[in-house]
C-alpha cells in the first residue's frame, strides 16, 4: 500500500495555499508536516482526507484493495475538534464511531482503547465532564476502536501533558510497526522515530531524509 501525492495543490477560500507538493508514503512510514501558521499544513491534511477538493495534481492510494479503494476509506482524521458529542458518555461516543466506521478484525474493544490512552475507569462519564487533556485522549482512542491504516493528525498533542504525549508516541510507533502510515501536522516534536519531514511555507518544500519535493 502506498499514499502518493503528485504536484498537489490546495486552496482555502478560493485562494491558493500551496502547490507542487509531492511525496510517497509506504507501509510503516510516518511523515511530519511542519511550517509556520498559515503555511497550509491543515489544508494539506484536509485535501488528503477529501474534505477539500484537490486544486492541482493528485492524491491517490495504491494497493488498498477492496477494503480500502480510496484514500478516504483508508484514513482516520484527527483535527483540532475532537468530534465527540458532549451529552454522550465516553463509551457511547467511541461505540458510535466504531459502528459508524465499521468494525474490522484489528479493532480494539472500547475498554481496551481507553486503557491504552490512560482513561480506564472513566468511560461512563459524559464527555462534557472531561478535562481538555482527557477529551483529547478520548479522541485518540477513536483511532484504536475502528482500524484504519492511514492516520491524518492535525496538532494531535494539543492539550496533552508530557506523560500523555509519551503514551501517544508509543501508540503511533506501534501503528507504524504494524504497517500503518501517519501524516501529522505539528509545531512540536512527536517522538516519531524515523519520520520524514515535509516543510511547508518555503519556496522549495523539502522532505528531510526522503528527497526534495
Amino acid at each position: 500500500m502506498r499514499l502518493i501525492a503528485d504536484e498537489l495543490g490546495g486552496e482555502r477560500g478560493g485562494e491558493s495555499v500551496f502547490s507542487g507538493i509531492g511525496f510517497t508514503l509506504g507501509v510503516g512510514e510516518p511523515l511530519t508536516v511542519t511550517g509556520p501558521n498559515g503555511s497550509g499544513k491543515s489544508t494539506l491534511l484536509r485535501v488528503v482526507a477529501g474534505f477539500l477538493p484537490v486544486a492541482e495534481g493528485r492524491i491517490a492510494l495504491e494497493g488498498g484493495g477492496e477494503d480500502y479503494p480510496t484514500v478516504a476509506s483508508a484514513c482516520h482524521y484527527l483535527g483540532h475538534s475532537n468530534a465527540m458529542k458532549t451529552a454522550l458518555t465516553v463509551v457511547e461516543n467511541l461505540a458510535f464511531w466504531r459502528d459508524f466506521l465499521g468494525e474490522t478484525d484489528r479493532d480494539l474493544p472500547v475498554s481496551e482503547a481507553l486503557e491504552q490512552v490512560g482513561l480506564g475507569g472513566i468511560g461512563h462519564l459524559p464527555f462534557a465532564y472531561l478535562s481538555t487533556g482527557q477529551r483529547r485522549r478520548a479522541a485518540i482512542a477513536k483511532l484504536l476502536v475502528a482500524h484504519r491504516p492511514l492516520w491524518l493528525l492535525d496538532e494531535p498533542t494539543a492539550g496533552l501533558d508530557k506523560a500523555s504525549e509519551a503514551r501517544f508516541a508509543g501508540l503511533m510507533q506501534a501503528h507504524c510497526a504494524a504497517g500503518g502510515m501517519i501524516v501529522a501536522a505539528t509545531h512540536l516534536p512527536l517522538g516519531l522515530e524515523g519520520a520524514r519531514e515535509l516543510r511547508m511555507g518555503f519556496k522549495e518544500r523539502t522532505v528531510i531524509a526522503g528527497g526534495i519535493c
